[in-house]
């Protein structure tokens, strides 16, 4: 059954939603042009606007069904089957709240650190967002490629000019990177929609009608390889990782909220679309492969977060750390752990985006990131400790904290599949422990040496309105989590029905992934 949202309320709201902040931009760029003082305030008047739209679609969303919701299908390109077609299901629907939650939260977090060509960076944060929006809601593959796409170039922009020192280098290797990836999917695209108009006669790029294919296994390899390596790469998982920590940290603050919040969600949401979507069976005999990775992704990380002097690289590695643990759970393809991938995605957005912005607070106040030039900052900042207290225990997976929720449920769904890898991933949570408390430890409560730290001034009301939300989130979902779950149970029943047919060659696979691990 498809529930049309248009027919319920009298307009089209997932383009409305999808465009309204594209359409924020260009007012900006026609009516506020030299007029500076109303950049930001048109920005987050655009993105509230949003967020708000995205909130009242939600109240008309139903928990209890797979199906696709607030469809819309129009021809596009009729000669080559290509369709506006866009729709969400409970995954999607979450991952729409949390982009346009987050970029409320960017652009209030902007308001003062971004001083040159003001109106370029809040356009290109608008423009950034209608592309995630677009990919979460495309049910059409041409049309997924296009925002795929337009997303990439306003983050290359807002890395490039608006970065640090090594801005370019850094824009320039995250760009490279993903269009690599792009390119290779962009191959797989082609080759499964010729696969298809040759086999049944008709060119189509609907991705519900491409699921529903019967790809053979040759098609499903190689069409898994492609699609895998482009969304891994955006993650990113181990050994694709390299180019996260430059875009990180040169990126300015709300490109680094953006970035890991919500752009890195992209990656293990094309895997769930795509891979397992079109290529069961190749999902499905990969799954020991994936699940390695994904386990020294976990301990990789954190052992790299454990030694790095620098406050953003650290958050910036731990999010390798954190997407490892998302990809486990995933890929266990059990109950409990698809759940817990999925809500460990908004679980790492909130908290990950929330350290980042602290981060950039403390730059703000003292142009260093550098742990060892911090030290007893508890004393001239309680409030803004006591917020970076609360994401750093979050972080960590402190029981009544949304984090701790997710990497439970993963931990379940891993131990379900092979104990010694969720043995192995549990490791990276006591390291998860090690960094950040150490991190904490050195910056907030260390011997306070430098003198003229006492002088800085601690949160104002703005960046309180900024954390408090993010803050109001993490406990809600630690606490109650279980209206996110409601939205999670059907489509991951979805999921798990679609390589159904190929467990048992999963459960064959157990004793091939135990002994990469080194055996039970």
């Amino acid at each position: 059954m498809e529930f049309d949202f248009a027919q319920q309320i009298g307009f089209r709201a997932l383009s409305l939603l999808i465009f309204l902040p594209a359409i924020g931009a260009v007012v900006m760029l026609l009516f506020l042009r030299g007029r500076p003082s109303a950049y930001k305030t048109g920005a987050l008047v655009t993105s509230l606007a949003t967020f708000a739209l995205s909130l009242y679609m939600l109240t008309a969303f139903k928990t209890d069904t797979a199906a696709y919701q607030f469809q819309e299908n129009f021809v596009w390109v009729q000669s080559f089957g290509i369709n506006y077609h866009l729709g969400v299901d409970g995954i999607s629907m979450l991952m729409v709240l949390l982009t346009t939650f987050l970029s409320v939260i960017a652009i209030i977090g902007s308001w003062n650190y971004v001083k040159d060509r003001e109106l370029g960076f809040f356009i290109s944060l608008l423009l950034l967002e209608t592309g995630m929006l677009g990919v979460f809601a495309s049910m059409d593959l041409f049309l997924f490629y296009v925002f795929w796409e337009i997303q990439l170039i306003p983050m290359y922009f807002i890395i490039g000019i608006w970065g640090g020192a090594r801005r370019i280098y850094a824009a320039v290797k995250f760009f490279l990177y993903t269009f690599a990836g792009s390119v290779i999917m962009l191959v797989a695209i082609l080759a499964i929609v010729w696969w298809y108009n040759k086999s049944s006669g008709t060119m189509t790029f609907d991705i519900l009608t491409l699921q529903k294919a019967g790809f053979p296994s040759s098609i499903q390899m190689w069409g898994f390889i492609a699609f895998f390596v482009a969304f891994a790469i955006k993650v990113p998982m181990f050994p694709v990782h390299t180019w996260l920590p430059d875009a990180h940290v040169e990126a300015p603050t709300a490109g680094s909220v953006i970035l890991a919040g919500v752009l890195l969600k992209m990656g293990v949401y094309g895997m769930i679309r795509f891979c397992v979507g079109f290529f069961p069976e190749a999902t499905i005999k990969a799954v020991p492969f994936v699940m390695l990775l994904s386990v020294i992704a976990i301990i990789y990380g954190a052992a790299v977060s454990l030694v790095q002097p620098d406050m953003k690289k650290l958050v910036a590695y731990s999010s390798v750390s954190h997407m490892g643990f998302v990809t486990a759970g995933l890929f266990a393809f059990n109950q409990q752990g698809v759940e817990g991938s999925v809500l460990q995605m908004v679980n790492h957005g909130i908290l990950t985006g929330a350290l980042f912005q602290m981060v950039g607070f403390f730059y703000e106040r003292t142009h260093t990131r550098e742990i060892k030039d911090y030290g007893g900052m508890a004393r001239p900042l309680p409030v803004a400790a006591a917020f970076f207290s609360l994401f750093v225990l979050g972080s960590l997976g402190l029981p009544g904290l949304n984090g701790f929720i997710g990497e439970f449920l993963i931990l379940l769904g891993v131990f379900q599949y092979a104990k010694v890898a969720a043995v192995f991933a549990s490791i990276g949570i006591i390291l998860g422990a090690a960094y950040l408390l150490w991190m904490y430890q050195r910056t907030m409560f260390q011997e306070l040496t430098n003198k003229k730290w006492l002088e800085l001034k601690d949160l104002n009301v703005r960046e309180i309105f900024t954390l408090v939300p993010l803050a109001a989130v993490a406990l809600f979902i630690g606490l109650y989590p279980k209206p996110f779950l409601n939205m999670l149970h059907a489509p991951t029943q979805n999921i798990l029905a679609q390589v159904e047919p190929y467990m048992a060659q999963k459960q064959s696979l157990i004793h091939l992934a135990s002994s990469f691990f080194g055996g039970f």
